[in-house]
C-alpha cells in the first residue's frame, strides 16, 4: 500500500526518496504552489527559507558529524547540498535555487512517487495506510488544528526570524575585507568592521527600532537557537559583540588589528551576487531595517533583495505525544518527521525524515526495526524528541550534548574525535541492520 507524505520540504522529500528507492510507492501531498506559507515563495521542493548555510562541514563538529552520517545513509538532501555547494569557509552552504531544483527533479521523476498539489486540512484515516506528516514548522492552521484533534493535545509555537539579503554589486568593497575566522588565507566571508563608537550607536538604534507587533494569538516564546538580533541586543550592550558580531579570529588587513565588532556577510549563490547578513534575523519593520543596516560599513548604499521577516512556527510536545518511532500514540498509522517533531535546523530535519521513513516502511511490512543508536548524531536527535529532560520541551539543533558522551578516561581534547569515530562506526552498523530488514521486505 502507498505511504502518504504530507509536505515537500527537506524532511518530506528525504522521506519520499528513501522509501521510493526501496520499492515503496509514495504519495506526496504538497500545498505549494496552490497555497504558500508566510515564508515560502518557490514552488520547488526543499525550499530554504532562512539561511543558505547547512552549518559546519567538519566531522569533529556536531553538524559536520550529522552530515557524514547522512552521507553514509545515502541522503538525497546531502547529495543536493554537495552538488549545489557555494564557498563558505568550513561551512556547507548552497545555492538555494540549484539545491531545490536538484531535489525536485530527483523526487518528481522517480516512477514510484506521485505528487498532489493541494492543501491538506485533515489527517488521512487508517484506511488509507501509513501517513508521515512532515509539514514543517509552518504547518497551515487547518492541518495544525486537525493534528491537535488527532493527538488530543494543544500544539506549541515559537518565532523564527529570517535575515536580510543584499546585492553584492551594491556593496562598497573598499570598506569590507574577506576572511574566515582563524584562516590565514583570504576567507569566504565579507566582513564589515566597526569601532566601538559605531558599534554602540548601531546597537542603540537596533534596541529602539520599531518592531512588527505579533497578533494576540502569537504571544509565544522565542527559540533560543534563533533569536532576532534586537532580542539579543536588548539583553545588554555587549551581547552582540560576544554573539553574531564577535570579532574573534578576524584581523582587518588594512589596520593589522582586530575590530571591536564585525558584521559577516555570506554568499547566497555560486555567483556570489547576493550576500546574507549572518546572524541578523530580525522582526524590525522594513523601513527600520533599511535605515539601521545601512549604518554597517560598506552597506551605506545596499540594495536589499530580501528584508528580514518573522513567521510563526509550530512543533509538537513530542516526548509526550509520540512514541519511539515518532508515531502518534493516539493513531498508530500516523508518523511525524522533521521540524514539527522538535528538531531544529535543515540537516536535523533531513535526518528525522530519513530515519522515520526507514522505520515507518519496515513497520508497514510488519517488522520492528531498532531505532538509531544514541551514540550517533541521528540517534541523539531522535532521543531528544523522545525523552527530553527539560520541564518544557523545546526544539534542539544537533550538538554533542545530546550524543552519548565519550568513554570515561578519554582526554578532553580528544573527546569529540572519539565521539565522532564511534558514531561513524555505530551508524554503519545501524545501516547494515536496516538494510538487512529491508532485504526481507524486498
Amino acid at each position: 500500500m502507498t505511504i502518504t507524505i504530507i509536505g515537500g520540504g527537506l524532511a518530506g522529500s528525504e522521506a519520499a526518496w528513501q522509501l521510493a528507492i526501496r520499492g515503496v510507492p509514495v504519495r506526496i501531498l504538497e500545498m505549494k504552489p496552490i497555497q504558500y506559507s508566510p515564508a515560502h515563495s518557490s514552488p520547488l521542493f526543499g525550499e530554504l527559507v532562512c539561511s543558505n548555510s547547512l552549518r559546519s562541514a567538519e566531522i569533529h563538529t556536531a553538524p559536520g558529524l550529522l552530515k557524514e552520517e547522512l552521507r553514509i545513509l545515502d541522503s538525497l538532501i546531502i547529495q543536493a547540498a554537495d552538488w549545489a555547494r557555494v564557498p563558505a569557509g568550513k561551512a556547507l552552504a548552497v545555492d538555494r535555487g540549484l539545491f531545490a531544483e536538484f531535489i525536485t527533479k530527483k523526487v518528481s521523476e522517480h516512477p514510484l512517487v506521485t505528487i498532489e498539489h493541494r492543501e491538506v486540512t485533515r489527517v488521512p484515516g487508517s484506511e488509507e495506510g501509513i501517513t508521515i506528516i512532515a509539514s514543517g514548522p509552518l504547518t497551515s492552521d487547518a492541518l495544525a488544528g486537525d493534528i491537535c484533534r488527532l493527538l488530543r493535545a494543544d500544539g506549541l509555537s515559537f518565532y523564527d526570524a529570517i535575515a536580510p539579503i543584499v546585492s553584492a554589486e551594491s556593496l562598497d568593497g573598499d570598506k569590507l575585507f574577506k576572511a574566515s575566522r582563524y584562516d590565514e588565507s583570504e576567507g569566504d566571508y565579507l566582513n564589515a568592521p566597526m569601532d566601538e563608537s559605531l558599534y554602540r550607536a548601531f546597537v542603540k538604534e537596533i534596541v529602539s527600532a520599531r518592531k512588527v507587533d505579533p497578533y494576540p494569538f502569537e504571544q509565544i516564546p522565542h527559540f533560543e537557537g534563533c533569536l532576532p538580533v534586537e532580542v539579543l541586543a536588548s539583553r545588554g550592550p555587549e551581547t552582540l559583540a560576544f554573539g553574531p558580531m564577535k570579532p574573534v579570529g578576524l584581523k582587518d588587513p588594512r589596520t593589522g588589528e582586530r575590530p571591536y565588532a564585525v558584521v559577516q556577510l555570506r554568499a547566497e549563490n555560486k555567483e556570489a551576487s547576493m550576500y546574507n547578513l549572518v546572524g541578523f534575523q530580525t522582526k524590525m519593520t522594513y523601513g527600520e531595517q533599511e535605515r539601521i543596516f545601512r549604518m554597517i560599513p560598506g552597506l551605506e548604499q545596499a540594495e536589499f533583495i530580501r528584508l528580514g521577516s518573522v513567521h510563526r512556527n509550530t512543533y509538537l510536545d513530542a516526548p509526550r505525544l509520540l512514541d519511539a518511532y515518532s508515531r502518534a500514540r493516539t493513531a498508530s498509522h500516523v508518523f511525524f518527521a522533521g521540524q514539527i517533531t522538535g528538531v531544529e535546523g535543515y540537516i536535523e530535519s533531513t535526518a528525522s525524515g530519513l530515519a522515520i521513513a526507514l522505520m515507518a516502511g519496515l513497520i508497514r511490512a510488519g517488522l520492528a526495526p531498532d531505532t538509531p543508536p544514541t551514540d550517533t548524531a541521528v540517534g541523539g536527535l531522535l532521543e531528544h524528541t523522545r525523552n527530553c529532560p527539560l520541564k518544557r520541551f523545546e526544539p534542539m539543533n544537533v550538538n554533542f550534548g545530546i550524543i552519548d558522551p565519550a568513554p570515561k578516561g578519554c582526554p578532553k581534547k580528544l573527546r569529540k574525535e572519539a565521539v565522532a569515530k564511534r558514531a561513524i562506526s555505530s551508524i554503519q552498523q545501524w545501516k547494515a541492520h536496516i538494510d538487512e530488514l529491508w532485504g526481507f521486505v524486498g
